[in-house]
């Protein structure tokens, strides 16, 4: 009976971390083709559909989906479907260009508070964190607001409001490679501390920073949503999945529903696929996790 006992927890843990791993590959499946899907349908589409995304038609106004118009219309009689790619591929640029951005200044904030240490770092992180201390969406509001309407603005404020993670996350690291032996061996052997950080620290650190930045496309582009909703930062003609949300809500009143739940279905799915895939890229560059069932 007591040799039963082990065996059992065994298979019992055994069947557990198989459910998990095919759940997990499942999702990152999953995940992986709503991305391409999405790469696709921002590539392909425009170029297939010979219409104008701008094209004002009065009798086709509020249409509900069709064959001819697969998401409807909105109350201008445009092709939501051809607006909601047009959309997409305007959160795509500014969530992947806001993220590389915030990534980059991150990184180069992070590493040299790490590298200097002392009273530098120090300095460094109380300006992080009193900068941390504003809401997001206030500060990105501000900037935006100092600039005409464009993407760039609205890609500047973006990444200027989500470095600060990555800052964090790199100096943390920094500060534990900078006890390793081979750090040590190459400043015993009269190594600059410049010489140190570029060719030792920054390469080991680069794995989390391109982590980060997957990880905050998605961010970004719900930030750059948020703005768009609230009528900043981009021109009143360009098409934005946060701007189609907000034109749409007296048309919901109403009880249209396509033109508010078509945009928000771009927005989420792209999103959460694109998490999905980070978060798997996650696991695989950080292998130090154990089922709950062997702590």
């Amino acid at each position: 009976m007591t040799c039963d006992v082990p065996a059992s927890r065994e298979t019992v843990w055994r069947s557990y971390g198989t459910k998990r791993r095919s759940t997990r590959t499942l999702r990152v499946r999953s995940s992986a083709v709503l991305v391409a899907a999405t790469v696709l349908a921002v590539l392909v589409v425009p170029p297939l559909v010979q219409l104008d995304q701008q094209a004002v038609d009065l009798a086709a106004k509020l249409l509900p989906p069709s064959w001819a118009h697969p998401f409807g219309t909105d109350d201008l009689g445009r092709d939501l479907l051809l607006r909601c790619v047009y959309g997409l591929r305007v959160s795509l640029l500014v969530g992947v260009a806001a993220a590389v951005t915030a990534t980059v200044v991150g990184t180069a904030v992070g590493a040299t508070a790490g590298a200097l240490g002392g009273w530098a770092d120090r300095g460094i992180m109380r300006v992080v964190d009193t900068v941390s201390s504003v809401p997001h969406l206030l500060l990105g509001i501000f900037i935006v607001a100092m600039f005409r309407p464009g993407v760039w603005p609205v890609i500047v404020s973006v990444a200027l409001t989500h470095w600060l993670s990555t800052a964090r996350i790199v100096r943390a690291e920094v500060l534990s490679l900078r006890s390793r032996p081979y750090v040590d061996a190459a400043v015993s052997g009269g190594a600059s501390r410049w010489r140190v950080t570029v060719r030792h620290l920054l390469p080991a650190v680069l794995p989390q920073a391109a982590l980060a930045a997957a990880l905050m496309v998605p961010h970004a582009m719900w930030h750059e949503s948020a703005l768009s909703f609230l009528g900043l930062g981009l021109p009143t003609h360009m098409a934005s999945l946060g701007t189609l949300i907000q034109g749409a809500r007296g048309s919901l009143l109403a009880g249209q529903w396509w033109p508010t739940l078509f945009p928000g279905l771009y927005i989420i799915v792209p999103t959460l696929a694109i998490a999905g895939l980070a978060g798997a890229w996650r696991e695989r560059i950080n292998p130090r996790r154990r089922s709950e069932l062997m702590l």
